[in-house]
């Protein structure tokens, strides 16, 4: 029975932009009058016309932003055609078409998932194209509502586990400087790739380390982790130097997924006196020394590769004199590779050095040069830094 209100004097309604609607009904003079009412108001409306719930799912695609659906079809009756349209189309508003004896149904609908309801004897063009708009409208801000729910559930979730997978330093030595600074390159994360501790053992050598797992991600944070819980597992072993990086190397082999999975590393073993450091690094940026005469790079050499990309690899160590007062930082790649201006340059060690020479002769110590290196990276990037970045720094005195 075609029931439908012709249009009215009313002054219809348009339907925001240009939307897809897809109509479910199986009676044609039904059908042809949705079509007429809503063309009428909004001429450049796009409508597809399906007759069951088979053509419907079948019609259904993204473009679509509202499916108008008759509860009485010849292959689905009541909530369960409504139920197959929200099934296969959880992001796209609906309005359910009922009878006035079963108006009660559409409550039901809306209970169930409908954005609406409209009793066909009670519609015209004015209340149709409002009601589309509505349920467009509210289907938008349910769904951000429950993505913003949805991400905030899982960013503390996430939270509460990364913060217990981020290094507690193990020092004692409340006369060494000990200052870091992380920031993952994945948005919303608190952990990446990169990973660095700091370990004080019995004979009162300080230990640390900082290495950066190559590619980005949840899969990479996640080895991070366990290759510096590898690593600190190996110092209050007793390990340290070549034996150590052999061991951490073993790990990285069996614990990563790829091949082509590598890890640069830096890592130092503090002398008890505070006065010399050895150095190890494999395949990681020379660290940055400060001292009274100003800031240097350590020797590049000798060096090893980056784990996980030569058996049998050897990393020679680096002895360096500190004296009374010093300051050692050591940092990821996250730092350097970030451009220079809108040309391809980037910033690289020559820029930091230049960057931390200038902080050392304006007084900047501590937390002040750490945090003034990272806004001096964005400022000159134009951006935060995309990369995971770390940066550990332990000194002595004031340099």
């Amino acid at each position: 029975m075609t029931a439908i209100h012709s249009r009215g004097a009313e002054r219809l309604l348009t339907v925001a932009g240009s939307p897809h609607l897809l109509l479910v009904e199986d009676d044609p003079g039904d059908a042809f009058l949705f079509e007429d009412l809503l063309t009428e108001a909004q001429p450049e409306i796009r409508i597809t016309v399906a007759r069951t719930i088979a053509e419907a799912l079948t019609a259904l695609h993204p473009g679509i932003q509202c499916v108008i659906v008759d509860l009485s079809l010849p292959d689905a009756q009541g909530l369960d055609a409504l139920r197959q349209v929200l099934t296969a189309a959880p992001g796209t508003a609906v309005l359910v078409l009922t009878g006035l004896a079963d108006a009660h149904v559409g409550v039901a609908a809306v209970a169930a998932g409908a954005q609406d309801y409209l009793v066909k004897q009670d519609v015209d063009g004015a209340l149709l194209t409002r009601a589309i708009s509505y349920a467009i409208a509210r289907k938008r801000a349910d769904e951000s509502e429950r993505q913003l729910v949805e991400a905030r559930a899982l960013s503390r979730e996430n939270a509460r586990l990364e913060r217990g997978l981020l290094p507690v330093p193990i020092l004692a030595d409340t006369g060494v400087l000990h200052r870091a600074r992380y920031r993952p390159g994945r948005d919303r994360a608190l952990l990446g790739g990169d990973f660095h501790d700091t370990v004080q053992t019995p004979d009162g050598a300080v230990h640390g380390v900082i290495g950066d797992v190559s590619g980005h991600g949840a899969d990479e944070a996640s080895l991070g982790v366990r290759l510096r819980m590898a690593w600190r597992t190996l110092v209050l072993a007793g390990h340290t130097g070549q034996r150590l990086l052999e061991t951490l190397d073993a790990v990285l082999e069996h614990e990563r997924w790829s091949e082509e999975i590598f890890t640069t590393v830096c890592m130092f073993t503090l002398a008890p006196d505070r006065r010399s450091v050895r150095l190890h690094r494999a395949g990681h940026p020379e660290p940055l020394l400060f001292g009274p005469d100003g800031v240097r790079t350590v020797p590049d050499e000798p060096r090893g590769p980056a784990l996980g990309l030569f058996p049998g690899a050897r990393w020679p160590a680096v002895d360096l004199e500190l004296g009374e007062e010093w300051a050692l930082m050591l940092y990821t790649d996250g730092l350097i590779e970030g451009g220079v201006g809108d040309g391809p340059d980037r910033l690289d060690l020559a820029g930091l050095l230049a960057l931390a020479r200038a902080a050392h002769a304006r007084g900047e110590r501590d937390d002040a040069l750490l945090d003034g290196l990272i806004a001096e990276a964005e400022r000159l990037n134009g951006d935060v830094l995309s990369d995971d970045l770390a940066i550990l720094l332990v000194g002595r005195g004031r340099p």
